[in-house]
């Protein structure tokens, strides 16, 4: 447990708990933005319920992203000062354009949509919700342009071991910028509409808010259906990409030892990184070589094409780029499925997909982690890829001050967080403000969401509405 070592740790620990909360705001800010474009345009009361009562929970998520994020800048000075100094005359402006174009946006028309829902016309309240969703985009463009220029940097020069920017377009539109930013946020609405859809099904297993979950069980179902197939495409556009920049990754994603023919595609193993050979494997042949080079014979370079030095560590970035894989798979299946009982008119009566639904909501959130994982340990041992190493890019502290300042930000975050995620529990418990509910299932179907209490609810219609 060296120093380079716990500093990567600790901004590993920092960036994961840090990362979930902007995937959640991404997703989420263009859902409220259209509930609130869809209550002007269909006068639908339920729309507007939804959308105050998710605003809410991207409030606090919100301000979690801003309060995690905020330390791992500091951590460029404190743990990654050579980093800091080697890159900084591009990273910074990078990090600092988000902030000036994203942030400030983001945070500026959230007070208006947080306080100004009787106070600002409709349509104002509806503007504000887009320019938000679109903040967020952009603050996902700054920092993917900045950590993608670390995947494949461009546009500088390199002069006493400083990186200097001669073209900022070859900076910000570095060659896997493009892909990263699209198979990013294509996860982030992911995500969130599993959220939607998961909230919606408990709802309806709790004969609660029947109007506003079937409104998120549609729109969740719909966006899943849609952009799960869209993300298996991104992911193989991806993959070329990063075939063509990062060989060394795409031969540890696929535990690909040796070069002695076209590449099988393994669906499991245990990689041992001594031997250098997969145990337990359970590979189909040449089909490794038709996903990732789209030919059915294509050749793809092995670890043993690499340098010791030059490799990452297999076990990891293989293990995780197939959780990921999995998930997205996953996600396919719960959106095609949940469109054919749509179809069938059958969604909201079907528990078993209900109950599924209901449990799948953390799903998401794992699948960004895991390709997190895949992504930055694939790069190592380089921090900036081909230019600097990790271990060359590290504060010159002892070991002993990077573990308490480890263990503090562990102790710190889980009370913080712990707090915020049980704030947004209790506003899902709560339901929308307003809505009508059946109280009296609530108990048995929902022992873990109590609901609001009956003496608040209004007995619900049980009409099927007839738009989303």
């Amino acid at each position: 447990m060296n120093a380079v070592l716990l500093a990567r740790l600790q901004f590993a620990f920092t960036i994961s708990v840090h990362i979930i909360f902007p995937a959640f705001t991404i997703g989420l800010s263009a859902f409220i933005a259209t509930l609130l474009i869809l209550w002007q345009r269909t006068g639908r009361d339920h729309f507007h319920r939804l959308a105050r009562f998710w605003t809410k929970i991207f409030a606090v998520s919100f301000a979690m992203g801003v309060v995690s994020g905020i330390p791992m800048s500091y951590e460029f000075g404190s743990n990654w000062s050579r980093f800091s100094e080697v890159a900084g005359n591009v990273i910074g402006p990078l990090i600092g354009y988000e902030v000036l174009t994203a942030f400030f946006l983001e945070a500026t028309f959230l007070g208006v949509l947080l306080f100004g829902w009787t106070r600002t016309p409709p349509w104002l309240q509806a503007t504000a919700a887009v320019l938000i969703a679109v903040g967020t985009a952009m603050s996902a463009f700054w920092i993917l342009s900045a950590n993608s220029w670390m995947q494949t940097p461009a546009g500088h020069v390199m002069r006493d071991g400083i990186a200097y920017p001669v073209d900022w377009l070859a900076i910000i539109f570095n060659p896997s910028f493009p892909y990263r930013l699209a198979h990013m946020l294509t996860a982030a609405y992911l995500t969130t509409s599993l959220v939607v859809l998961a909230v919606g099904a408990r709802y309806l297993l709790a004969g609660a808010f029947q109007e506003e979950a079937r409104t998120m069980m549609r729109m969740g179902v719909g966006m899943l259906a849609v952009l799960g197939p869209v993300q298996l495409l991104l992911g193989d556009q991806h993959g070329l990409n990063t075939l063509q920049h990062q060989p060394a990754k795409i031969a540890a994603i696929e535990a690909h030892w040796r070069n002695t023919g076209p590449m099988e595609l393994v669906l499991f193993a245990l990689p041992d990184e001594h031997a250098r050979e997969n145990r337990a494997a359970l590979a189909i042949p040449h089909l490794g070589s038709l996903i990732i080079t789209h030919d059915w014979n294509g050749r793809v370079p092995s670890l043993a094409d690499f340098a010791l030095d030059a490799q990452p560590r297999v076990t990891v970035v293989f293990f995780a780029f197939r959780i990921m894989v999995g998930i997205g798979l996953v996600l396919i299946a719960i959106g095609l499925t949940g469109a054919v009982l749509w179809r069938r008119g059958r969604l909201f009566a079907s528990r078993w997909y209900l109950r599924a639904a209901g449990w799948a909501w953390p799903l998401g959130f794992i699948a960004i982690l895991a390709g997190w994982l895949t992504t930055e340990n694939g790069r190592q041992p380089y921090v900036i890829y081909g230019i600097m190493r990790t271990h060359d890019a590290t504060s010159p502290l002892a070991a002993g001050t990077v573990a308490a300042s480890l263990a503090a930000f562990v102790l710190v975050y889980g009370v913080v967080f712990s707090i915020g995620i049980y704030y947004m529990r209790k506003l899902i418990r709560h339901g929308p403000q307003g809505a009508a509910v059946a109280a009296a299932t609530l108990p048995h179907a929902l022992p873990n969401l109590p609901l609001a209490s009956a003496r608040d609810s209004t007995r619900e219609s049980r009409a099927e509405p007839p738009v989303i």
